[in-house]
């Protein structure tokens, strides 16, 4: 019956729009100023929010068979008033521009990058010890700048994880996995995190971000790695477990490597959808226009993942403990996260005259950009709304000119740049990759901690003192 309603949905939802958008020549872009959209509309974000800290944590159970019900139930707690209030036109618009613009591109590089993953399997016995957990870790955060956070990510996972399953304690390498590979990694290019390919499509020349970026990244690395190596020294050493290395380490091979060139195509794809620019695009609603290299580009990745999932032997996803839960679970709470994240981005656009002017008047004063604040305030709004639109907001409030914020405003743009990316790191929320890392991990039987556990037991601690640091070299 469900599915049955969700197929005359589909079918029937680009004709509503279609008359909808016939009977209107206005604007239906959102007001976000005070006058019309007060901080009360932020509600619903912080309540799923709070869900995903909170019921994990009290109700497991419920949660795990519930999530998209109360993604679901939030999402409908700010349409119906939204509905009410700004009119059939706004919601519309707002709802297929955040669906068919972010959200569905976003869940189909994740899809592929997940599913081609999920087919390349490393054979042979790894052994966790401190030097190859961090080496699998270093070679993450090097790849992920060059084929996105998410497939670093979804490439190593699961062989950090076989290689750990003899150990006890095992949550501090997952979660510096997720600080380097899943976010701080992808600093270098626009492939690396979608802030930064945000930047390139407004002017920001490809490799400015790897000269840029290059030594804040590196202090980061370097910082986190030593760390994470006494830290993991200091818990094998209190398992008092005997590390054995068995012969079959020289044998180490990879299984599906035409994965790998998936992989590649994948990167092509994205790659398109930024260089080429036809100038050619289909209305399906006033306002909200599907760009051909952008469909160009989703077309290509739903292919190469058919073809990994076609091709690839099921016992190599078998072996890798591959399911679907993660992208599903990603798939339904983002989906609340991306409808419910609207006014707050609406009310952020509308700048000193929204209710949240104090931030956007923080980061400015008559001396000019105050850079030490353009990094903490986008590096926190990044931590828990959507790193990419909150980068595009302090990158309009800056003044929206690549040319001058990579000449002499270029502390300004390296502290938007660095705040989105490495702050991305301070929540599950903060950078799709966590979540889904967060969610393979649990399917492989480690007990992750929870949103507020992960915040304040790991991210305050160890990140935050390096962000100062960082802020104090870099813009202070």
């Amino acid at each position: 019956m469900l599915r049955k309603l969700s197929l005359l949905i589909y079918f029937f939802l680009p004709i509503i729009c279609l008359g909808a958008g016939g009977g209107h020549g206005g604007d239906y872009h959102l007001d976000g100023s005070l006058a019309n959209m007060g901080i009360i509309w932020v509600v619903p974000f912080a309540g799923i929010l709070l869900s995903i800290a909170i019921f994990p944590l009290v109700l497991p159970d419920f949660w795990h068979h519930n999530f998209g019900k109360i993604s679901l139930f939030w999402a409908s707690i700010l349409i119906i008033p939204f509905v009410i209030k700004e009119g059939i036109g706004v919601t519309l618009y707002e709802l297929l521009h955040v669906g068919l613009l972010e959200y569905v591109p976003f869940i189909i590089l994740l899809l592929a990058l997940f599913t081609i993953s999920g087919g390349v399997r490393l054979t042979g016995a790894l052994v966790g010890t401190p030097i190859v957990n961090l080496a699998i870790i270093l070679i993450g955060t090097f790849l992920a700048s060059w084929m996105g956070t998410t497939g670093a990510a979804m490439l190593l996972i699961r062989p950090l994880i076989n290689a750990n399953k003899h150990r006890k304690n095992i949550v501090h390498i997952i979660v510096f996995f997720i600080f380097l590979v899943a976010n701080i990694g992808g600093s270098l290019t626009p492939l690396g995190d979608p802030p930064l390919f945000l930047g390139f499509l407004k002017g920001v020349d490809f490799f400015w971000t790897t000269t840029a970026m290059f030594v804040p990244m590196l202090i980061m690395i370097i910082a986190l790695s030593i760390i994470f190596y006494f830290l993991d020294s200091y818990y094998l050493k209190k398992e008092d477990i005997k590390v054995e290395t068995p012969q079959e380490k020289l044998k180490l091979g990879i299984e599906g490597v035409f994965n790998l060139g998936l992989i590649v195509g994948v990167i092509g794809a994205v790659l398109i959808s930024g260089f080429w620019k036809p100038h050619i695009s289909f209305e399906v609603f006033s306002g909200v226009h599907l760009e051909l290299q952008n469909l160009t580009r989703d077309i290509l990745l739903l292919i190469l993942t058919y073809i990994s999932w076609t091709y690839t032997s099921q016992q190599i996803r078998k072996d890798n403990e591959y399911t679907w839960f993660p992208i599903i679970e990603v798939a339904k709470l983002f989906a609340g996260i991306f409808v419910t994240i609207i006014p707050a981005i609406a009310i952020l656009k509308a700048g000193t005259n929204g209710a949240l002017a104090g931030i956007i008047n923080a980061v400015s004063s008559d001396n000019g950009p105050v850079n030490i604040m353009y990094f903490w305030y986008t590096g926190v709004l990044s931590s828990f709304l959507d790193n990419a639109p909150t980068y595009l907001v302090f990158f309009n409030t800056a003044g929206g000119d690549p040319i001058t914020l990579m000449g002499e405003l270029k502390n300004t743009l390296l502290a938007i740049s660095a705040g989105a990316v490495f702050m991305g790191a301070n929540t599950y929320i903060g950078n799709a990759p966590n979540f889904m890392v967060k969610s393979i991990a649990e399917s492989s039987g480690v007990e992750m901690p929870s949103f507020f556990g992960y915040l304040f037991k790991w991210s305050i601690p160890f990140l935050v003192p390096l962000f100062i640091i960082v802020s104090w070299i870099f813009f202070a």
